[in-house]
């Protein structure tokens, strides 16, 4: 019998994994707004609204008849599931939750390499919440007795989401800042720990979801450039760069992110080990021509 998922959350990383491996699993999911939730409908996925506004109320039941969760929405003040459903979940347990978080948790080590056992020191508001939510629900988790994973990922790139389109819509920035690498991890290799955590037998645990190789953030600018074949923007200090403060906090943060629990322990052989072979197969994709073209 097919087991039912319950995604709370459909966007980019959640809708990849329904793409990638929704035969597998009979999908439901919460979006937004109506206009998402009713082309997700017509796909044959049965979608619900939610939002700090409505709560669709057909989602209870939904709980009652899901197998596993995923958890894919970024909490605010609270976390809006636990704080919704969380009592819910717990009357109605599925054997397995799968929650999206991030390698922001950790904070700032000056370039030092950090793994799941680092203790967290998140340093932005929105890291500080997201450590928070991974503590609420590991204690839904014990209360509900069911397995949980909490996936930290590293900085999301993939399809429509990369910097060969930063390239191309002319918004791509070589920021330099001495010392400074990022950890990257593509959708694809998102959606296979997410199946792999689904499919599992394991107890669940704290899973750093990046690449083998943290990089300067120039150089993967630089990569990209070279791949189409044009000139890369001009290096941009740090401190003179103009960027958002969102932006500029990430440059407040600098580590090393190591994955080996995910490879040795969950078995996960990464499709796109460095952002190389990301870049390569995404521009190599854009070259292939489009349905009906001769």
């Amino acid at each position: 019998m097919t087991q039912h998922l319950l995604i709370f959350g459909f966007g980019y990383s959640a809708s990849y994994f329904a793409r990638a491996y929704g035969h597998e699993w009979q999908i439901s999911a919460t979006v937004r707004d109506a206009g998402k939730a009713e082309i997700l409908n017509k796909q044959g996925i049965p979608t619900f609204i939610f939002n700090p506004d409505y709560v669709d109320a057909g989602l209870r039941g939904m709980i009652a008849r899901a197998d596993a969760l995923l958890i894919s929405i970024p909490p605010a003040q609270d976390d809006p599931v636990l704080r919704v459903f969380g009592e819910e979940i717990i009357a109605h347990p599925p054997k397995r939750i799968v929650y999206l978080s991030t390698i922001g948790v950790y904070g700032d080590h000056a370039g030092a390499w950090v793994d799941e056992t680092t203790p967290p020191h998140p340093k932005s508001l929105r890291s500080q919440q997201r450590l928070r939510a991974e503590q609420q629900w590991q204690s839904l988790s014990e209360r509900a007795q069911c397995a949980l994973d909490i996936l930290r990922l590293a900085g999301i790139y993939g399809p429509h989401q990369n910097a060969l389109e930063q390239l191309r819509r002319n918004s791509a920035k070589r920021i330099l800042k001495k010392g400074q690498v990022f950890n990257r991890i593509h959708v694809a290799d998102i959606a296979q720990v997410i199946h792999a955590c689904l499919t599992s037998r394991h107890e669940g645990g704290v899973w750093n979801v990046g690449d083998n190789e943290p990089a300067p953030p120039q150089d993967v600018v630089s990569y990209a450039a070279d791949l189409l074949g044009c000139t890369p923007p001009p290096l941009i200090d740090f401190d003179a760069a103009d960027l958002s403060p969102m932006a500029r906090s990430f440059y407040g943060e600098n580590k090393r992110v190591r994955n080996e629990a995910l490879r040795t322990t969950l078995g996960i052989k990464l499709i796109y080990p460095t952002y190389r072979e990301g870049l390569q197969a995404l521009y190599d994709s854009l070259r292939q021509p489009e349905a009906g073209d001769d």
